[in-house]
């Protein structure tokens, strides 16, 4: 008799959540994860008293009322907003996303039409451009910028990010990355549009660990020692890994972008003001700053300890052996990833979910709506 309904390979967001819906509903889950801890990119670790966002900064944000209600039902969220400031190549501080205090800064306009005025004129260059060379659709990330934003925002905020990110320059990267870039004629710094965002009071471990209460769980275990004896310990396989690495990499290695990440404790209870800097000059390697007591503590509350932690980000191209962050969407990638999710189809008693092993990108909270639909939908 096999002990367990479900074996989850992965303690991450989908995986853990996964596990919490089969938990309540009576199985038996056994969770496994090749790192030394449970939370996937979301586990945080407690250096001075700091929680530190260890694979980089994580903000829940969603308007999906039954994806929050279920969050804080197992750990209550604070009121952290996400209001990002760009170091730009002329040594000024830009509010983001691109609003009218971005654009105050940038043109020292006052008003949504005189911003609006601004908008127009460098738009409507990027179209005659486009017109020149024969196009009527952005072809590229530049051009989409440049229809979007205008030229001034672009090069200032835009271009020499976006290039260290992803290691290409932005001719050469596909125009959907950029197509729903925010752009407020409001003085509104909140990056997203959600009508939910916040931290977990304590941080992200508390949400895993209540996740992922109730079933049996063991880290520091690969799933490749158990990936042709897997059925004797379970009657179905949630696989949240990488999709090329479960079928033996036989189609060909999907390309990743990753991040590491250089973390500094510093003697002074506020660095920079503000959780997240990005640097969008191209001389500063890094892309941002991350300044990790900003998603907990707010106003004095900051000065009450004395230390703080910074991470500078830099993004990288990924190699075996590293963590995996973010799929590149080039026509090979799309194809290979496409040819593997057939596969994957044709698996039986598996589950394959979450963004490494669909290859797609994901912000936390649809990923849990996905387990709620997948859990919904399927016989499981």
């Amino acid at each position: 008799m096999k002990k367990y309904d479900y074996l989850i390979v992965g303690a991450g967001l989908f995986g853990a959540t996964f596990a919490r819906l089969a938990t309540d509903a009576g199985r038996r889950c056994l969770v496994i994860d090749r790192r030394a801890h449970t939370g996937g990119n979301l586990y945080c670790e407690s250096v001075k008293g700091i929680n530190v966002h260890k694979y980089g900064a994580h903000i829940f944000h969603t308007s999906d009322r039954q994806v929050w209600e279920f969050v804080n039902s197992i750990v209550p969220f604070n009121r952290y907003t996400n209001s990002p400031v760009a170091s730009a190549p002329d040594g000024r501080l830009y509010n983001l996303p691109f609003n009218m205090n971005t654009f105050y800064q940038m043109w020292g306009v006052r008003t949504p039409a005189e911003a609006l005025a601004r908008l127009e004129e460098q738009r409507a260059d990027a179209r005659r451009q486009m017109e020149q060379d024969g196009v009527t659709e952005p072809r590229n990330l530049e051009e989409q910028a440049l229809a979007l934003i205008g030229r001034d925002i672009y090069e200032k905020l835009i271009k020499c990010y976006t290039e260290k990110q992803w290691g290409r320059p932005c001719t050469e990267l596909p125009a959907f990355i950029i197509r729903r870039l925010p752009v407020r004629l409001t003085f509104d710094n909140n990056y997203f549009n959600d009508l939910y965002q916040g931290i977990p009071e304590g941080g992200y471990n508390r949400l895993t660990d209540g996740l992922l209460a109730g079933s049996d769980v063991r880290t520091g275990v690969d799933f490749s020692t158990m990936r042709h004896s897997w059925k004797e310990i379970a009657d179905k396989l949630v696989y949240t890994g990488p999709i090329d690495e479960y079928f033996g990499f036989r189609l060909g290695r999907l390309d990743w972008r990753t991040v590491r990440f250089e973390t500094e404790v510093l003697h002074t209870p506020n660095y920079q003001g503000n959780a997240v800097v990005n640097y969008t000059d191209g001389v500063t390697p890094w892309t941002r700053i991350i300044e990790h007591k900003h998603f907990e503590s707010f106003g004095q509350d900051v000065y009450a300890n004395p230390n703080t932690v910074i991470s500078r980000e830099f993004s990288t191209e990924y190699a075996p052996g590293m963590e995996p962050y973010y799929p590149v969407n080039d026509d090979r990638n799309n194809a290979l990833a496409e040819a593997y999710r057939s596969l994957a189809a044709a698996e039986s008693d598996v589950i394959f979910g979450g963004r490494l092993a669909e290859y797609r990108y994901y912000d936390m909270a649809p990923v849990i709506a996905q387990v709620f639909d997948l859990w919904k939908s399927r016989s499981l």
